[in-house]
């Protein structure tokens, strides 16, 4: 135990504090101020003993610490997910509401923080909303005055409404997948009227009338069809012809490591069923005629179609190995249903491992998929709809926001498809909505940095699906 705090934060203490707060009295986590503090006052509960580390094993799977799994207690991320499968008879857990609550306040962005702040001006103490205030602060705070609770959930489902109405879907989503639909009856559909005047107004005037429990409601899509669909796999390695006739793209390299993403990508999806078609080394205008072949195809039997784009790129654009450029709208338009009537309906799934902005040469340890060496590289962290087209049924999962880059280990792979293979492949199996993986994958890339300069990386998934995306394994 005393080995294992020696390699936690200060960010990661008030994670496992917040996770722990069915076990551990108030005070007693509030005068927790190292992770061994907090280790011994789990002991003083009886919820860690020698012999059975088995909770300590699930906080820190569930705040991504797997290299402390392995290094000090002789288990892997595997190991932990099956034991979490299984019912722990007589063993504490981190409750699902706990769990949901501490994803939540892992995904949302800096201005929904400030969102959050602002609406909770006056049902809050502004002391307790300062700059430094993190959203496990404000959940702690809202369960400190009433506002929020296991069954008592409808003054965060109004804020989320108010601010970003996925954020609340992805609660749904969550507790009807864990079986736990019960605890999504919030407390203006019980016709209770407590709580602090003022924040109950908030919580019970939603923006969106008729909303509650809509993800519960959501079917599937039909995935039954052997093989599934195509999954296409565009894989540009090689950049010798941009390097020769593009003068600005003389420092770009070739795509190292490139290979272990498409193996990885061939080998998941092969388990999940779809036929793979894999390219390499496409100029721009092989990669259109490629798509289009694909587009033109029948898929009258087939329930999806995945498509996989690794490449260098800069915003709203990959590039072919001639360093010409072809933008991602382009490719997902293609599949719209004027363009691919026998996919209409059927979900059109895109992954993108490329950079949408600016990028550094910072060593052969991390490249970036990107092909300008430009210092001042834009921050403008924006949410844009723009790469894919406005109708129903796409999902484009972007490796990276736009105007930021994306790492690659030359010889591990890329953060963002190495991270996105390992949930396909240990959470389909246990019928994960598609759209709740990638939150899990966005989770786990940024927490990744860096060994030079302490590089930091965030996935962005953008989507219209209608319905649930279910990869079923059998």
């Amino acid at each position: 135990l005393l080995a294992v705090s020696e390699e936690l934060d200060e960010a990661e203490l008030a994670a496992l504090k917040f996770l722990s707060r069915e076990h551990v009295p108030r005070r007693r986590l509030e005068a927790a101020r190292s992770p061994h503090d907090l280790f011994e006052a789990l002991q003083e509960r009886g919820v860690l003993e020698a012999g059975n580390l088995a909770f300590l094993r699930e906080l820190l799977y569930l705040i991504g610490r797997i290299d402390l799994l392995a290094a000090h207690l002789g288990s892997s991320r595997e190991q932990v997910e099956r034991e979490l499968q299984v019912p722990r008879a007589g063993g504490a857990r981190v409750p699902p509401y706990r769990c949901l609550l501490f994803q939540l306040s892992e995904d949302i962005t800096k201005d929904e923080l400030m969102s959050f702040k602002l609406l909770l001006d006056g049902a809050l103490p502004k002391n307790k909303l300062t700059p430094q205030t993190t959203m496990l602060d404000i959940f702690i705070e809202m369960e400190k005055k009433g506002l929020l609770g296991k069954d008592n959930l409808s003054v965060l489902k109004g804020l989320c409404e108010k601010i970003n109405i996925s954020l609340w879907n992805r609660i749904e989503d969550g507790l009807n997948l864990l079986g736990q639909e019960e605890m999504l009856i919030t407390e203006e559909e019980r016709g209770s009227t407590g709580g602090p005047e003022g924040c109950l107004t908030l919580a019970v005037a939603p923006e969106f009338p008729g909303s509650c429990n809509i993800s519960s409601q959501l079917e599937a899509y039909k995935m039954t069809s052997r093989p599934c669909g195509v999954c296409l796999i565009l894989n540009n390695h090689n950049f010798a012809k941009a390097r020769e006739a593009v003068p600005e793209h003389k420092y770009l390299r070739d795509r190292n490591g490139t290979e272990v993403d498409a193996a990885a990508l061939r080998n998941v999806f092969s388990k999940l069923h779809f036929r793979i078609e894999e390219y390499r080394d496409l100029t721009a205008d092989e990669i259109r005629k490629t798509v289009n072949i694909f587009r033109c195809e029948d898929h009258e039997d087939k329930d999806c179609f995945v498509c996989c784009i690794l490449s260098h790129g800069k915003k709203g654009i990959i590039y072919g190995v001639d360093g010409q450029e072809v933008p991602i709208r382009e490719l997902t338009s293609s599949f719209t249903v004027q363009n691919c009537r026998s996919l209409a309906g059927k979900p059109k799934v895109f992954f993108i491992q490329a950079c949408q902005g600016n990028a550094f040469h910072k060593g052969v340890t991390i490249e970036a998929d990107s092909a300008e060496q430009d210092a001042s590289a834009e921050r403008d962290v924006r949410f844009q709809l723009d790469c894919i087209p406005a109708e129903a049924d796409f999902l484009l999962g972007m490796a990276t926001l736009q105007d930021y880059v994306s790492y690659r280990s030359p010889r591990e792979g890329t953060w963002y498809i190495q991270a996105l293979c390992q949930h396909l492949e240990s959470r389909c199996p246990r019928g994960e909505n598609v759209v709740s993986i990638l939150t899990a994958v966005n989770r786990e890339v940024s927490r990744k940095t860096g060994e030079r300069n302490a590089e930091k990386q965030m996935p962005q998934p953008i989507f219209t699906l209608k319905k649930k995306l279910i990869f079923p394994v059998n």
